[in-house]
């Protein structure tokens, strides 16, 4: 009996039923239940994986749970470093962006929260920068959505409370700091030239 219980937690590789976690293409879900049913004449346990924003339930076999890239939230060290990453320069390589999309989509569903931070800090524009596109605005928002979820489940806040925390760090950007004081300057000449033409 008890080597029956020993495989089968080692099958479900440490997740247990109530806990939060992190599916690659999904981002922050629960755990509600681990159920057994049997397909086609083999018995399989399965993580029963609740998102309740997306309102959307996934059935993963407890033994593939790693090789589909499911993980445990991440610590809150990552989180830091996460928002510390969102302080950086937006690193924007000049390809077409065609292929940068297929790359922020990659890392998106990577499923790892460093490199959808990096997709939130490449593609955050501040209200003094241009206008994004449609598929880049869709991009960010997909990416923003799955630092939010996850920084509100590991700091335990409330979503609006993580992104504001998101928001504070990316402020901190040299390049949007940089940005929002020549939108200043610009506004400013301006009044000064509406002044002058009065």
């Amino acid at each position: 009996m008890t080597t029956a219980k020993k495989t089968t937690a080692a099958g479900r590789q440490g997740f247990k039923t109530g806990e939060a976690v992190v599916y690659p293409a999904h981002g922050v879900g629960r755990i509600t239940a681990i159920e057994e049913q049997e397909i086609a004449g083999y018995k399989l346990e399965l993580f029963v994986v609740s998102f309740e924003k997306d309102k959307m339930v996934l059935r993963v076999p407890t033994a593939k749970a790693n090789s589909v890239g499911m993980r445990k939230l991440a610590e809150p060290e990552l989180v830091k470093k996460a928002l510390d990453v969102l302080t950086g320069r937006a690193r924007v390589k000049r390809t077409m962006w065609s292929r940068r999309a297929q790359e922020y989509e990659a890392k998106i569903n990577s499923g790892d929260l460093i490199s959808v931070t990096e997709v939130v800090r490449d593609l955050y524009r501040s209200e003094a920068q241009p206008e994004q596109s449609y598929s880049e605005r869709q991009l960010y928002e997909a990416a923003l959505d799955r630092v939010v979820r996850e920084i509100s489940s590991v700091n335990r806040i409330t979503e609006t409370e993580a992104l504001k925390l998101i928001e504070q760090s990316l402020a901190k950007s040299p390049r949007r700091a940089k940005a929002d004081a020549e939108a200043e300057a610009d506004a400013e000449g301006d009044e000064d030239v509406q002044e002058e033409a009065a």
